[in-house]
């Protein structure tokens, strides 16, 4: 929002939310009905073209989204090292309102104006017309308005929602008040109208210089320098015809310089130009792939939680995953097709970027989703894609990589123990985070607690909560015989013994499951109990009279640098214990293995949490 915000802020459909898409549904139903009843001589192709034209440019809006997600968290060309935290995502959200309006005005001028009616599919004079409009009457136009709106009293009112975002993203570019949008339209609009009113307009003279326009908008706002240096070489005049995204980001950094639209001949004309620009934009281009100190490997799980990782949609991805929503199930056949790709072809790819204390992270996820690790035939490829990042991750010389959900299978590879084997001279550490899962679980455990019962399968984490709880003093009630006689051969050396017990009972108020919990078991639960997770996936809340806890996570610092997506189903800004234990041996330089049945010192990862400002959770969820 801007500082003082004006007159027309809002768009006039901010209350309809996410249904504003109502407000084509009029003009999508007549122009369809129009056509089909029209007969075929007389049917009016550009009017068709309006809605999927529409649809393409969200499509292109999403795809350089998703690139400029991908290159940042890269490093590759990076221009402005500065973060993106919540607040610009939120602000962001609704980078489609202008879509929306254009639409709107596209159909409107439709109906009301014969000359647009019937357009022809090319004409060269009227794409010509557009090209010298755009050049000498809307850039220069856009200059002047453009600084303009550098002025107190029209940014404060408007132009600074614009520059709230220091570090921009492509969709930055169309971030305005709604009466902001309303002058850019009628600048754009100058040379549509005069094509269409002088008869030389064309279907491809509208679709082009709209999507042009996008596409230059696009660019610059991205925070990455794409541009090659051999462009300008070839053809020396492009750097006063067409900007760089360097060229734009000085304007959000510095404000006062390089207000050109897309063109910079103006700033270089009226002496606006930063005279930084050909050295950021050198600097830019040199810059290459950052070499992370820990990488977390996480992987896909539901289909459509491709549009919830950092690199899908942002506003999606910036709050926590639950079941789908409906926009998104609309979205099956490209679900679909996303899945056919990664079953097919697959490879590794970088998701996130975040530093903490100068410690640079990234997260990689493997294209592979829940379902396939239960699937035997799928190990093998797995362990393979798995195997290749660790080492991938070894040579850019980070120092260690955390194994995220299933990638630490007990049963796909030993909870990593089967990369040691494989690769003895590894000088990455691998760190699955179970001592620091079983210290959140621990920790999460009320005071005052005499007993627990742990539900589910019984993997490394599980038993070490056993032991622990009963060197406390908690009675630890177990179901299963040989899960017992294990532990108890182990307890009997302190002699805790007493302190584990085999029982069927549903009486305890505090259970520990893990994974496998059937529902039968869950509504079983007496009233008021409380159920903490210490699997890596959530169970299923059926019980409407327990209170659930998050799986093991914590919040994380506010110096945690580039925080603007969820972790899975946790809320904002909170992080699961298997990837805070990564970070934790980073910074403490802790030259140890966590994997197999290897446990790291479960009080010692505990205080160091605490120490580097990681916040223990205390909310349940009923």
């Amino acid at each position: 929002m801007a500082t003082t915000p004006g007159f027309l802020t809002d768009w006039p459909w901010k209350p309809l939310g996410s249904f504003k898409y109502v407000v084509w549904a009029p003009w999508v139903v007549k122009s369809t009905y129009d056509f089909i009843t029209s007969d075929a001589k007389d049917r009016d192709y550009g009017l068709m073209l309006i809605f999927p034209f529409m649809l393409f440019r969200m499509l292109n809006n999403q795809f350089w989204i998703s690139l400029s997600r991908y290159k940042t968290a890269k490093g590759k060309n990076r221009i402005v090292n500065k973060t993106i935290e919540f607040d610009q995502v939120d602000r962001e959200r609704d980078w489609d309102d202008q879509i929306l309006f254009n639409g709107l005005l596209y159909y409107i001028g439709f109906y009301s104006l014969d000359e647009s009616k019937q357009l022809p599919f090319w004409r060269l004079d009227g794409v010509i017309i557009v090209t010298l409009l755009h050049m000498g009457v809307v850039e220069f136009l856009y200059y002047w308005l453009h600084r303009a709106l550098h002025h107190h009293y029209l940014y404060n009112r408007y132009h600074s929602h614009h520059h709230s975002s220091i570090v921009t993203e492509p969709i930055t570019s169309v971030i305005h008040p709604f009466g902001e949008h309303i002058a850019y339209f009628t600048l754009f609009a100058i040379p549509l109208m005069t094509v269409t009113l002088t008869k030389t307009g064309s279907i491809v003279a509208f679709a082009g210089y709209v999507t042009y326009i996008d596409v230059m908008n696009n660019l610059g706002h991205c925070n990455f320098e794409l541009i090659p240096k051999i462009a300008f070489s070839i053809f020396p005049p492009l750097k006063y015809l067409m900007y760089t995204p360097t060229y734009h980001s000085l304007h959000h950094t510095q404000f006062r310089t390089n207000y050109s639209l897309f063109m910079p001949f103006y700033d270089y004309i009226y002496g606006t130009l930063d005279k930084s620009t050909d050295i950021l934009y050198e600097k830019s281009l040199k810059q290459e792939d950052e070499s992370p100190n820990v990488v977390h490997l996480t992987h896909l799980t539901t289909p459509e939680s491709i549009y919830h990782i950092r690199l899908g949609f942002a506003s999606v991805a910036s709050k926590p995953y639950t079941s789908p929503k409906w926009y998104l199930l609309m979205l099956w056949p490209v679900t679909m097709a996303s899945m056919l790709i990664t079953w097919i072809y697959g490879k590794t790819f970088v998701v996130e970027r975040n530093v903490f204390k100068n410690l640079i992270m990234q997260t990689w996820a493997i294209p592979k989703y829940k379902i396939q690790y239960f699937m035997e035939w799928h190990r093998e490829s797995i362990n393979e894609l798995i195997e290749n990042a660790i080492l991938e991750a070894d040579g850019k010389g980070a120092k260690v990589v955390t194994l995220g959900l299933l990638n630490q299978a007990e049963e796909l590879n030993g909870s990593g123990e089967l990369f040691i084997r494989r690769n003895p001279k590894l000088k990455v550490k691998l760190v699955d985070g179970s001592s620091l899962a079983v210290a959140v679980v621990l920790n999460s455990i009320p005071k005052g607690t005499t007993q627990v019962v742990i539900r589910g399968n019984f993997n490394k984490v599980a038993y070490s909560l056993a032991l622990a709880l009963c060197h406390k003093g908690i009675q630890v009630s177990i179901s299963r015989s040989h899960n017992y006689q294990r532990l108890k051969s182990e307890l009997e050396l302190s002699g805790d013994q007493d302190k584990l017990i085999t029982s069927r009972s549903w009486s305890q108020k505090v259970w520990l499951v893990g994974d496998g919990l059937s529902k039968e078991e869950e509504l079983k639960a007496s009233k008021g109990t409380l159920i903490i997770p210490y699997s890596q996936f959530p169970p299923k809340r059926v019980n409407k009279d327990c209170f659930y806890y998050t799986t093991p996570a914590m919040l994380t610092p506010k110096h945690l640098e580039n925080v603007d997506s969820c972790e899975n189903w946790l809320p904002r800004r909170v992080m699961s214990a298997w990837r805070i234990a990564g970070i934790l041996h980073g910074l403490e330089g802790w030259n140890v293995n966590e994997c197999g049945n290897e446990m790291f010192n479960i009080d010692k990862i505990w205080q160091a949490s605490l120490l580097h400002g990681f916040t223990p959770l205390t909310t349940s969820f009923n």
